[in-house]
Order: C-alpha cells, then sequence, then structure tokens
C-alpha cells in the first residue's frame, strides 16, 4: 500500500443543512457569554437557522409560527423534560 490517504472520505467542506433548523431551549443562554457564543457558532457551521429559548412557551410558539422546514430541538434538564411532551407529536418538530 502507498502511504497516501484517500480524500474520499475526506469531505473538503461540510454541508450546510437545508430546511431545518435548530431550536436550543435553555433557561440558563446567556448570548453575551463566551462560551455559549462558541456553541452558537459551532451549531450554525452546521446548521445555518439557529434560534434560542428560554423557555419551553417560547420554544412552542416559535414551533407554531414557522410556516415550513424541519426542526431540531436541543434542551435538557426539568425544562427539557417538561418540554418533550409538550412537542413530542408535532409535525415540525424532527428530533429532541
Amino acid at each position: 500500500m502507498s502511504g497516501r490517504k484517500s480524500t474520499a472520505a475526506m469531505p473538503s467542506k461540510r454541508r450546510m443543512a437545508q430546511n431545518y433548523l435548530v431550536i436550543w431551549v435553555d433557561g440558563s443562554i446567556d448570548e453575551n457569554n463566551d462560551d455559549c457564543r462558541n456553541t452558537l457558532a459551532k451549531l450554525r457551521t452546521v446548521v445555518s437557522d439557529v434560534n434560542v429559548c428560554t423557555t419551553p412557551e417560547g420554544c412552542i410558539k416559535f414551533l407554531n409560527e414557522i410556516d415550513d422546514g424541519k426542526a431540531f430541538i436541543i434542551s435538557s434538564g426539568t425544562l427539557g423534560q417538561h418540554l418533550v411532551a409538550d412537542i413530542h407529536g408535532m409535525p415540525k418538530v424532527d428530533a429532541i
């Protein structure tokens, strides 16, 4: 075998997910915090439409207002437990 690496297995560009959006739901999100901004920047390298909600109600309202596309929901803790029960059957929610 030669010492060359196959470039077929290593794509040169990441593909941006189209028609998808991410909703990050967390009561402690602070967009002025460096860690939070860094996390948002990394998410936006994969999905261009990243939204932040600090309450389950804000997430549900946002989901009801979007016209098309599929949403990925990121949440955790007790806030996430309550949210999942409310949004689990919504057709716009692709993954939680």
